[in-house]
């Protein structure tokens, strides 16, 4: 990617099911307590499970303007919010509204706030529908309403790439601070737990049908039957490491290295791609297999995907080389919002020398090539950690993160 310039986390903001704040969401990650429970914003009574990662306790008037409310999908909401903590965390006071930009994540826009309007236009009519739908369901208005709010001018974006996105928005988002952006604020943050948004997720065949949320989700499990969808993600702040330091910013880690690729098409013949998003990351970083203390997978909890993000990590790391966590247990598979949370994970797991374990799996395919840490959180020693993300359609993206 060409970077000369090392860039740093120097703000985070956080909205999970296990908690509103990077404390709550590191405790409940290192105790195991599980987010995902049943649903309880609609009736999930006609879904295959009435389970999900749902966000609990939080009020958007607590924290937004009322003017917003009306405007904003709970989607952008969260992105607001987890955004205003991240800058007020960085400390940043930007000299003008051009050295700041914003570049963020979606999987599936505002479905909500989408349903809502559509329900409104078939039973009520046109004059019924709220002007707010010509941008609140879209893809780039986490972006939008980010920017706005802070006066941020500079360099803005949205990658809708599913779960894969998160960690392509953060990398595009290094590529400007690289470029001479003195901040970017950047994540994911998704929030499609709404029956339109449900019905969508159904068609992909890869929800668990199980009922009891401690064995729902099971990736890597002889178990594994599909994810839990939830809801959520994280806001970062990104900047240049000598600027961040000579302002005495405090700052989580680096943005070591990213790869991406692309999987051949069904039937093709040919393997899947994320090894060499993986080397690929790992070459961006300068990083040799052997440094990497911990990687946090994609966790799919589907036999076939399950198996291959195995043997990826096997190809560059040996079977079994090295430690692998998936906290998603804990909070359901967040889609754009899950890698930006990961991201986060790896860099508190670094900074702490434990990886967090991967809760409610007890019985790893034996097939499987992967060093899963199970039961109680495991020291780990290192300064880089890998993050990997997989969206649905073939997109891979493996970031590198180091203390």
């Amino acid at each position: 990617m060409g970077e000369t310039r090392d860039v740093v986390v120097t703000g985070v903001g956080v909205v999970a099911p296990i908690g509103l704040t990077v404390q709550e969401y590191w405790t409940a990650v290192l105790s195991g307590r599980n987010g995902i429970r049943p649903l309880r914003r609609f009736d999930p009574g006609r879904l295959p499970s009435p389970l999900a990662g749902e966000v609990e306790g939080f009020v958007a008037r607590d924290h937004l303007p009322a003017r917003l409310l009306p405007q904003t999908d709970l989607m952008t909401q969260y992105a607001l919010y987890a955004a205003d903590r991240a800058i007020a965390e960085s400390g940043f006071e930007p000299g003008s509204p051009l050295d700041v930009g914003v570049i963020t994540a979606s999987a599936s826009g505002g479905f909500g706030f989408g349903q809502r309007e559509l329900q409104h236009l078939w039973h009520d009519g046109p004059d019924h529908v709220s002007a707010f739908m010509s941008f609140a369901w879209f893809y780039a208005v986490n972006t939008g309403q980010i920017s706005i709010r802070h006066d941020l001018r500079g360099p803005v974006g949205v990658m809708v790439t599913e779960q894969a996105g998160g960690l392509d928005a953060i990398a595009h988002a290094r590529r400007k601070v690289a470029a001479g952006a003195r901040m970017m604020v950047t994540g994911g943050m998704d929030s499609s737990l709404c029956p339109y948004g449900l019905a969508a997720q159904v068609r992909s065949r890869r929800l668990s049908p199980v009922t009891d949320p401690a064995a729902a989700y099971l990736p890597f499990d002889r178990g594994a039957r599909g994810h839990v969808p939830g809801e959520g993600g994280a806001i970062l702040t990104l900047e240049d490491a000598a600027a961040a330091r000579a302002r005495g910013a405090r700052g989580y880690g680096r943005i070591a290295g990213h790869g991406a690729s692309f999987d051949p098409p069904p039937g093709s013949g040919r393997p899947p791609a994320l090894v060499r998003a993986v080397e690929a990351a790992l070459a961006d970083a300068g990083v040799r297999p052997r440094d990497v203390a911990l990687v946090i997978a994609d966790a799919a909890a589907d036999p076939g995907l399950d198996a291959a993000e195995a043997e990826a990590l096997a190809a560059v790391f040996g079977p079994r080389g090295v430690p692998v966590t998936a906290p998603k247990t804990l909070t359901g598979r967040l889609y754009s919002g899950a890698a930006p949370l990961d991201v986060v994970t790896a860099l508190l797991a670094l900074r702490e020398g434990v990886a967090p374990a991967t809760a409610n799996v007890r019985d790893v395919d034996p097939e499987l090539p992967v060093d899963l840490v199970l039961g109680d959180p495991r020291p780990v020693t290192g300064d880089a950690a890998l993050v990997v993300a997989r969206g649905e359609g073939g997109f891979n993206s493996a970031m590198v993160v180091r203390r």
